[in-house]
């Protein structure tokens, strides 16, 4: 029985995993998020986050 639960779980995972890679189930926050403060010192550039998104986001066009 518990072994069945887990196996239910794993599929509704491996299901909104596949939503995400997709696209359809992510979303980007409209208002962006400051990061002052988060990393003192570490000055973050224009470039620095265009690099990012194109390494998180392969299969997604933003």
């Amino acid at each position: 029985m518990k072994d069945q639960k887990v196996l239910t779980k794993l599929e509704k995972l491996e299901k909104e995993i596949l939503k995400i890679k997709k696209g359809s189930g992510f979303k980007l926050p409209k208002k962006p998020i400051s990061l002052k403060g988060i990393l003192k010192g570490v000055k973050i550039t224009e470039k620095d986050i265009q690099r990012a998104k194109k390494s998180l986001f392969k299969e997604i066009k933003i």
